[in-house]
């Protein structure tokens, strides 16, 4: 039997390595694609194709999707869209320019890559869509905002996109997973150092008080689950016969949709200010 296909993307570390990984080690044929070509070769030298791909350059996106296709002779099992990051801050503090970078890379490139990738799975009449959206696609907390943002955009876009593609055979899925130990923080580190004028902001003495302090611990001193977890989800959304439309990974994401959908708005804000 042919092996199954897929593209995996943001498999520098974390989730996305972790899942490459594993569904190699099963027989898929994977395309683990990176945003640095430097980490494209380490995967390369684990024995992947790995497509260099930025969500936030058009270009690179193109030239992924058609590395992809041609490796595949034009077909594609399913994709998994994972390459994300947050830039963290007070919503004032956040320059437009920033919020626009946030929703390219977290958004848009997604809607791109999916419009070289869904005619492709339209043709052979079958094909599986997986995004990696976070609890934070269900619920917002402070500080967090343009990450919230593009999350929330997420869920919208696949629901929508979910219903639009069952007549083609296409099946979408959404990953929602909790706090997993990644370098996601670190990365959004450098997102804040490289987008926000602290020092120029109203909240400066909140800055220097506690606020800085608190962001560059990401928020949270709490439990958080192996990369691993989110990878058991994903091998089940592409191998179940009908997929669940959502995956809830780790106790806080199943205990915050819970929260979403019983608790009047502004008792669920008083929660998800204690942190």
């Amino acid at each position: 039997m042919k092996p199954k296909t897929i593209l995996i993307t943001g498999c520098s570390s974390g989730i996305g390595l972790d899942t490459a990984r594993r569904l190699k080690a099963l027989g898929w044929t994977v395309f683990a694609s990176c945003r640095s070509q430097k980490d494209c070769e380490a995967r390369v030298a684990e024995g992947f194709s790995a497509p260099q791909l930025d969500y936030e350059d058009p270009e690179s996106i193109a030239r992924c999707a058609e590395v992809v296709l041609q490796g595949t002779s034009g077909t594609l099992d399913a994709v998994f869209h994972n390459g994300a990051y947050a830039l963290p801050g007070p919503l004032e503090d956040i320059p437009a320019e920033g919020m626009r970078t946030q929703f390219e890379a977290n958004f848009l490139g997604w809607h791109d890559l999916n419009c070289y990738l869904i005619p492709v799975m339209r043709g052979a009449g079958k094909g599986r869509i997986l995004f990696n959206s976070s609890v934070l696609g269900i619920v917002g907390m402070k500080y967090r905002g343009p990450y919230v943002a593009t999350k929330f955009a997420l869920e919208g876009y696949a629901d929508v996109l979910r219903m639009e593609m069952a007549d083609a055979g296409i099946q979408v899925v959404l990953i929602e997973p909790g706090p997993i130990e990644t370098d996601f923080r670190k990365n959004a580190i450098k997102q804040f150092e490289k987008w926000v004028d602290w020092q120029s902001s109203a909240r400066r003495a909140q800055y220097e008080a506690s606020l800085l302090d608190m962001l560059r611990k990401g928020g949270s001193s709490g439990v958080q689950w192996p990369a691993s977890a989110v990878t058991d989800v994903v091998v089940k959304a592409l191998t179940a016969k009908r997929p669940k439309a959502r995956y809830r990974v780790t106790t806080p994401t199943q205990v915050m949709a819970v929260a979403r959908r019983l608790l009047p708005t502004r008792a669920l804000d008083w929660v998800l200010s204690k942190g």
